[in-house]
């Protein structure tokens, strides 16, 4: 009963400090958890901001609330001269997905900006192998097209795939993940971050990395919208 009473209990499991709320006061602001004493698996995380003026303590849940090394970021993402909150959750899946929110504490009153489920959906692709090859992605988003370069694969993949005159052997296509990773980066040096999105283009299977997605979201017109996209391929 002992140990099962500190496995239930919530504590602080990431703490920041700034103002979010826009008084110019810094603010507490702390995420909670509960986790075993056998693993680093932590569930229930939770986001508090405590008023620094006030003491007004203000909870944010988030829909999905359980991972690996919750982290918060303060940094303005807006323009608005305040920072606003970043929180980034570890999956712990075999995919390597990530859970991010950003959210604004303005005047006390708890905004989302950004949710990683509602990018998810936002932001799909088609993976296509071809002939000679070659891989196609196809951004459904801004109907930007990517070719991939397999032909410096190690000869026993390339042979499950096409045959002696590069041909393919049946049509095969792969996939791009969900986010795998979120970073704050000050693009142009004026104090505003914009969001550098990762995700993970496979091939046959999840751990056959062709490549990322590399996405730019900016805030404009109280949304984040995509400025820049890139394909990143590992060099041979």
């Amino acid at each position: 009963m002992y140990n099962n009473y500190y496995r239930v209990t919530p504590s602080v499991v990431a703490f920041a400090k700034g103002d979010v709320t826009g008084d110019r006061v810094p603010d507490d602001v702390y995420l909670t958890g509960t986790k075993s004493q056998d693993s680093p698996f932590i569930e229930n995380i939770t986001l508090f901001v405590k008023n620094g003026r006030t003491g007004v303590q203000t909870r944010v849940p988030l829909s999905d609330n359980a991972g690996y090394n919750p982290t918060l970021f303060l940094g303005d993402f807006t323009g608005n001269g305040v920072s606003d909150v970043l929180v980034s959750i570890n999956s712990g899946g075999s995919g390597g997905f990530m859970y991010h929110y950003v959210y604004s504490f303005i005047g006390n009153t708890p905004q989302e900006l950004f949710n990683f489920n509602a990018y998810n959906a936002a932001y799909e692709y088609d993976v296509i192998y071809e002939n000679n090859y070659k891989v196609r992605v196809v951004s459904k988003r801004n109907k930007k097209t990517y070719i991939i370069d397999l032909s410096k694969r190690d000869k026993e993949y390339l042979n499950e795939i096409y045959d002696m005159n590069g041909k393919l052997k049946k049509p095969i296509t792969g996939f791009v993940n969900p986010l795998s990773g979120l970073y704050p980066i000050d693009f142009d040096s004026d104090g505003v971050y914009e969001l550098s999105a990762y995700q993970k283009i496979a091939g046959l299977y999840n751990a056959d990395v062709l490549g990322y997605v590399v996405n730019t979201l900016g805030w404009d017109n109280n949304r984040f919208v995509l400025q820049n996209q890139y394909v990143a391929i590992s060099g041979t």
